[in-house]
């Protein structure tokens, strides 16, 4: 009898997606502005090097959240993820479907799987954020490293 093998195909996922019209952090989460309320959530890059989201603590509805302080945690079986706030701002609003489902993240990182949205004073301040050009060219340099 001779020797049997078992083939086992790899799937490539490729480089994770990148919304063109959606702003990023060097922390490879996403903001998407709209007047004074930005909703931000984290990318697939973020989403694909933490495996499957199991946990997210989310902040309550009218805090206000200083620069640099946390916004919510992110946690999976590889890893947990701080999400901290790159302005000031006032929390208006949870994704609440994420307590119970937050795979969310993992399947649908810029639709269902949004985070929070929240309310700044001015715009001003999100000027230095990445457009989708700059963040894919951060994510393959970052992959490098």
């Amino acid at each position: 009898m001779g020797a049997s093998y078992l083939e086992i195909s790899v799937f490539h996922r490729g480089f994770p997606s990148v919304v063109k019209d959606l702003k990023y952090l060097d922390s490879h989460d996403w903001v998407k502005v709209e007047g004074n309320s930005v909703t931000v959530g984290i990318t697939d890059h973020a989403q694909d090097h933490l495996g499957d989201v199991v946990y997210i603590e989310l902040p309550e509805v009218g805090a206000p959240v200083p620069q640099g302080n946390g916004l919510s945690v992110v946690e999976s079986g590889k890893a947990t993820n701080d999400i901290n706030s790159p302005i000031s701002v006032k929390v208006v609003e949870v994704n609440e479907e994420l307590n119970d489902s937050p795979g969310l993240i993992n399947s649908s990182p810029y639709d269902k799987g949004w985070i929070i949205k929240v309310e700044v004073s001015g715009s001003g301040e999100l000027k230095s954020l990445m457009d989708a050009g700059k963040y894919t060219k951060f994510c393959e340099e970052d992959d490098i490293h």
